[in-house]
């Protein structure tokens, strides 16, 4: 899978994209991450990518000529398997399943807003979706494109050790977790100043270990996201397998 990611700030992705499975992916192959400078799209002397909001307005607005110049550049002609995806605060949210859904693409091309936004034209005629990563207001899109990036990367074949790690993680809809947490986890020592281990998870007994982990992963749901648990009573029409781990 191809990433793409236009901003103005390429040297930000020199951080993100250096450590962990994302750059060990890259350099295996599994996937390729390309900055692409939205400045490289303009013309004047200045290399001018903001204006003024028509009406008035605080703050500047990036300009939908260099976006829409930058994305057919790169992209060319449009292709089914191409995904342009438009970061801002106003975008629909960013969960498991948008990411499950995004892995499919062959290219992805990240927009990453800046100032007070875009230029609207670019989310109603150049863009296919718009996405937030929660309800907040960061300074720009590029945080956002490397959280998009990380959930969607570790989703495709070869970039994971272990691909059965990304099918039983919080959040997937797909697999066991069914829209639960992830189950709680432990390692050695079994006995740290006094707080042990449930002692299930030592007996070896797997069909027991199961029967925890469920329901265990299904109380701290309840306790940490119990609108979780609510969204999955809502589609309960739906089947869904609940062990987690």
């Amino acid at each position: 899978m191809v990433f793409h990611v236009l901003t103005i700030f390429p040297e930000f992705f020199q951080g993100p994209f250096g450590h962990g499975v994302v750059a060990r992916a890259g350099q295996t192959g599994a996937l390729q991450i390309r900055i692409h400078n939205l400045r490289d799209w303009t013309f004047d002397r200045h290399k001018t990518v903001d204006d003024r909001p028509f009406g008035g307005g605080e703050g500047m607005l990036l300009k939908a000529e260099p976006v829409f110049l930058a994305v057919e550049s790169i992209l060319g002609e449009r292709r089914a398997e191409q995904r342009v995806v438009l970061l801002s605060a106003q975008g629909r949210l960013f969960q498991q399943a948008v990411a499950e859904r995004l892995a499919g693409y062959a290219e992805l091309l990240l927009i990453c807003g800046r100032y007070e936004g875009v230029d609207e034209r670019v989310a109603e005629h150049l863009a296919d979706e718009e996405l937030s990563i929660g309800d907040y207001v960061l300074s720009g899109g590029e945080l956002a494109a490397a959280v998009v990036i990380d959930a969607v990367a570790r989703l495709l074949p070869g970039v994971l050790g272990n691909e059965a790690s990304a099918v039983r993680e919080s959040f997937s809809a797909s697999g066991e977790g069914g829209l639960l947490l992830d189950c709680p986890q432990y390692t050695r020592p079994a006995d740290l100043r006094g707080w042990k281990v449930p002692e299930v998870l030592l007996s070896g007994h797997h069909e027991a270990i199961r029967r925890w982990r469920r329901d265990a992963a299904r109380e701290k749901t309840r306790r940490l996201r119990p609108d979780l648990l609510q969204l999955r009573k809502q589609e309960h029409e739906s089947p869904i397998v609940e062990e987690v781990c």
